[in-house]
This record gives C-alpha cells, structure tokens and sequence, in this order.
C-alpha cells in the first residue's frame, strides 16, 4: 500500500525516550487508486497538508482501484511504520470515513488487542465480530473505546449502519461505546467530525496497556 506519513515537528528519531501515539486514518471509495494527493482531501492527512501540527504520527495509506480495505495488508503496514518509527504500541488509534468507516469497524473488531480506540465515521460492519469474537480477544474487545459518528440524512449508508453496530458492540460488553449523530448531515459527517477537537482529545486520553 502507498501511503502519507505525518511526523510531529517535535518527533525526534533519535530521542531515545520519547515516543508518539500513532494514529492509522482510512480513506472513503472516491480516494481509491495510484494518487496520493487524493489521501489528503479529507480528515487528519488533510490537516497535515495545510500544516496544522498534531501531536502524534499519522499513516494514511492508500486502498488501490477496486479493492476494499483488507485487514492483513492495514496490519502489515502497521507493523512496518511501528518497526521503523518511535510509536507508542499502547496508544494506537484507527479512524476512517464511509469505506474507511467500514475498515476501521473491520479492523478495530477482529484486533482489539492492537487498538487504544477506534473512530469509525458514517460506516458499518459484520456483527458477526462482537456475536462471536475470538476468545482470546473477547477481553480486549470489551474494553476498547469506540465512538462512531454519522449523519441523519446519509442516504449512502444509512444511519442504522452504525446504529446496528454500537447496539451489538454494547450487547458484546463494550464498556465505552457512543455516537454522535448529526440531524442535518447527509454522507458528509466527517468534515465535522474532525474539524472537532474534542475527537483528538477523546482519542490522546486513551492507552491499552
């Protein structure tokens, strides 16, 4: 996968005890292919584009033509810019719009484990991940903090998407689950989503230990 890769202006490689929580963004359908410029048109990469300092790393890879999100490839890459980079492997976030919406649900249920929290946004998902989790990740499914995000109005996903997911993420004992849902958004709930400090503030209060 191509991807963006936003550093801290504080980052230091060669600060030995610092190290940054790292935030996985997932882009939506129309940002699929071979051009990276289309990556920074929404959310956190976009913010990195126009500057705006952010106090931790943020990957933002790149689904090519025709392809959806897959778990294995976002793990992979995961694990690579984790390899190479100071993260903090206790908080890190993944986030995503519509497509990446869906990813993040995908992503964030089969691997708990790896994930301090999880912001899906105007996206949906197979209950079958909280009805019937792996065991050895049932624990840290439960306590892995989720906050959705979706528009009344969203006549491409529809709002009992994700109505239908943190309703089954609760019934599996999630212990921190909400969704913010906007009355007048149509498919675009996710300019304010993270246009809202609160978002990042939510996200940077978490840790998995």
């Amino acid at each position: 996968l191509g991807y963006l890769l936003y550093l801290p202006k504080d980052y230091k490689p060669d600060v030995a005890p610092k190290k940054w929580p790292l935030m996985l963004f997932l882009h939506g359908a129309g940002e699929r292919g071979s051009d990276l410029a289309k990556v920074a048109m929404h959310g956190p990469p976009k913010f990195a584009k126009l500057k705006q300092d952010m106090p931790l790393i943020v990957v933002s890879p790149q689904c090519p033509t025709g392809r959806r999100w897959e778990n294995n490839s976002l793990l992979a890459l995961l694990d690579s810019v984790i390899a190479s980079h100071r993260v903090d492997t206790n908080r890190v976030y993944v986030t995503g719009l519509s497509m990446g919406g869906y990813g993040t649900w995908s992503l964030g249920l089969s691997h708990p484990e790896r994930f301090a929290a999880i912001a899906p946004i105007c996206g949906g998902g197979d209950m079958i991940l909280t009805l019937l989790p792996d065991k050895h990740r049932e624990t840290a499914l439960k306590s892995l903090p989720i906050w959705a995000f979706h528009g009344a109005k969203d006549f491409v996903v529809p709002l009992a998407e994700s109505e239908r997911m943190i309703n089954a993420a609760k019934r599996a004992g999630c212990a921190e689950t909400k969704l913010t849902v906007y009355p007048n958004a149509g498919h675009d709930s996710w300019t304010e989503s993270y246009a809202n400090p609160k978002l990042f503030e939510w996200f940077l209060a978490h840790s998995r230990q």
